[in-house]
C-alpha cells in the first residue's frame, strides 16, 4: 500500500478553512476568533518542531535523548494542567500536584505497556516511546485538569456546607468526599465516553494514522484497543491521585478549611 506524502501547499488549503471558521466566529461575535488563529499558529509550529526532534531522536535513540523529551513533555503538560484551571491552587502547588499525578500514572503505565506488552527491543525504542508517553500525557493532561478544577469550584462553592460538617466532628475526609468522587467521575468520564464510541460513533486518532500509513486494519485495531485501554488506566490513576492530593492540600494539620490557598477564579 502506497502512502501519499502531503505537500505543504495542501495544508495550506486546510490553514484556509480555518481562516474561514475564525471569519464566521467574528461575524457572530463569539470572541473566540483570536484563541482559533492562534492555537493553529502553535499547532503548526509545534508539531513542525517535533517532527525534526523525533527525526533526530529516531536516528540516535540515546536513553538519556529519550529521558530529556519525556521530562520536557512532562513539564509543558503540567503547565498546561495548571492554565485549565480558573480557580487552581496558590503558589506553586496547582503545578506540582498535576505534573507529579501525570508522571507517576503516564510514566508507570507507559514503562509496563513497553516492558510487558509491546516488547521492543530495546525497551525504550523512541518509536514506541515517544508516541506511546505523547499520547498518555495528552489523555491523562485533560483528566487531571477537569477533575481539579471540578474539586477547587465545588469546593469553593460549598464551602459553607464544608465548613458546618467540620464543625459537626466529620474528619476533612468525610466532609468532602461526595465533592472528591464527583470531581474523579468529571476526570474519567471523557475516557469513558471515547472508549463507549470508539469504532462505532468514532475511528480514534491512532487507528485511523496507521490505517492511512499503510497498517493492516486487524493492526491498527490491536494497537489502538491497547492505547485506549491504558489511556483510561492511566487518566483514572492520575485523576485519583490528584483529587487525593488536591483535596488534602484544602485543609491544614487541624482539618481546617483552608480557602486562602485558592486563587481568585480568572474569567
Amino acid at each position: 500500500m502506497t502512502v501519499i506524502d502531503l505537500a505543504w501547499w495542501k495544508l495550506g488549503v486546510a490553514a484556509l478553512l480555518v481562516l474561514a471558521l475564525a471569519a464566521a466566529s467574528l461575524w457572530q461575535r463569539l470572541g473566540i476568533a483570536h484563541s482559533l488563529l492562534l492555537a493553529s499558529v502553535r499547532t503548526c509550529v509545534q508539531l513542525a518542531l517535533i517532527g525534526l526532534v523525533l527525526e533526530a531522536l529516531f536516528a540516535s535513540a540515546h536513553l538519556y535523548w529519550i529521558v530529556l523529551l519525556a521530562l520536557v513533555m512532562l513539564l509543558v503538560a503540567g503547565r498546561e494542567v495548571v492554565a485549565r484551571q480558573p480557580r487552581r491552587l496558590r503558589g506553586p502547588w496547582a503545578f506540582g500536584i498535576g505534573t507529579g499525578a501525570m508522571f507517576v500514572s503516564s510514566f508507570s503505565v507507559t514503562a509496563l505497556t513497553l516492558l510487558v506488552i509491546i516488547g521492543p527491543s530495546p525497551w525504550y525504542e523512541p518509536q514506541y516511546a515517544i508516541p506511546l508517553l505523547g499520547m498518555m500525557l495528552g489523555n491523562t493532561m485533560t483528566g487531571i485538569a477537569l477533575s481539579l478544577d471540578r474539586l477547587n469550584d465545588t469546593v469553593w462553592r460549598q464551602r459553607t456546607v464544608i465548613e458546618n460538617r467540620l464543625m459537626l466532628g466529620q474528619p476533612w475526609r468525610e466532609a468532602v468526599e461526595d465533592i472528591r468522587r464527583e470531581a474523579m467521575r468529571s476526570g474519567m468520564m471523557p475516557s469513558i465516553n471515547a472508549m463507549a464510541a470508539a469504532g462505532i460513533v468514532s475511528l480514534p486518532g491512532m487507528m485511523t494514522g496507521q490505517i492511512l500509513a499503510g497498517s493492516p486494519p486487524t493492526v491498527a485495531v490491536k494497537y489502538q484497543i491497547l492505547v485506549m485501554l491504558t489511556f483510561t488506566v492511566g487518566t483514572g490513576f492520575g485523576t485519583v491521585l490528584a483529587v487525593s492530593w488536591g483535596s488534602r492540600r484544602l485543609f491544614d494539620e487541624r482539618e481546617r478549611l483552608r480557602l486562602d490557598r485558592l486563587e481568585a477564579a480568572r474569567p
